[in-house]
């Protein structure tokens, strides 16, 4: 039995600390405490071998440099997103404080909710180190079939990719647009997807597999997906602080789509859907930021 500590107390650490348990012993801890039995300290979370961290994107460079202690720990990052203020992906956020060969990164359909039901759930852990992958892969339970891939710059841009997408999936089924508009959204979206992260040398079996079409079919077409709720928010004409205020939770969606509109026009790479998302956001009208993309 390994020992495991999760970083990060929402509902996703939650759900990870849950499935986990099955095989392992787990701690948990976060900057909230909570009245959990298996709540600790971060000094003792810290020892642990094995770190899954659930922290998000936007936070996790400045909690890294105030909290984080290598000691030689293997680290599963849990979170998706790509750094708004720098354009910075996580494995690069990371790289700065733990090896690469000692980094592991989830990608997949997954939402929180189900896995803490015991439903069954595929993902797969991403590492350049095929030990490392495997130690992770082989901590998950019964429910949760992983498969590994060295494929990390793939992971990461489909993890963070697939929320911008849902979140104008959530637009176009907030203004009544119809399954077909949502479908060629969708469709479209994976195309983007998948060019831009050719630009980063990403393989495609990374966005014609889990990480990629499973994780944006799950989130661009349920309102269980928070990014999938801030598309429905702002269609209603609500702005991003307002919708982000009323679901209450971190939706890295929002700060992707600024991450990828200074990336699009640093690198002149063409990401129309992104580019609609991130102008909604600073306050185009959704129905006519719509209307561009279809009839483009």
């Amino acid at each position: 039995m390994s020992k495991i500590g999760v970083i990060g107390a929402g509902k996703w650490g939650e759900a990870l600390a849950f499935a986990m348990s099955e095989k392992n012993e787990v701690i948990i801890t976060s900057r909230t405490p909570r009245d959990w039995d298996n709540f600790k300290s971060l000094e003792e979370v810290l020892r642990c071998e094995y770190l899954i961290i659930t922290l998000p994107a936007q936070q996790i460079a400045l909690w890294l440099s105030e909290n984080f202690v290598y000691s030689g720990q293997k680290v599963l990052v849990a979170a998706k997103g790509i750094e708004a203020s720098s354009g910075r992906f996580l494995n690069e956020i990371y790289g700065e404080y733990v090896p690469e060969e000692n980094i592991a990164f989830l990608s997949g359909p997954s939402f929180a909710s189900e896995v803490m039901r015991s439903l069954p759930t595929a993902l797969v852990v991403n590492s350049v180190s095929v030990e490392t992958a495997s130690a992770f892969a082989n901590l998950f339970p019964s429910f949760i079939r992983t498969y590994t891939s060295k494929d990390v710059i793939g992971a990461e841009i489909t993890g963070a990719y697939k929320n911008v997408i849902a979140i104008a999936a959530g637009i176009c089924e907030g203004l009544s647009l119809g399954h077909n508009a949502a479908a060629s959204l969708i469709a479209r979206g994976l195309v983007e997807m998948e060019r831009f992260g050719r630009a980063y040398g990403a393989t495609q079996e990374s966005f014609l597999g889990l990480s990629g079409a499973g994780d944006l079919f799950l989130t661009a077409s349920s309102s269980m997906s928070r990014n999938y709720r801030v598309g429905l928010g702002l269609a209603s004409g609500k702005s991003k602080e307002a919708v982000c205020q009323e679901i209450g939770e971190v939706s890295e969606g929002i700060g992707t789509a600024y991450a990828l509109h200074e990336i699009a026009v640093a690198h002149g790479i063409y990401l129309p859907i992104a580019a609609e998302v991130y102008a909604i956001l600073e306050g185009k009208s959704p129905r006519q930021s719509l209307k561009d993309l279809i009839e483009r």
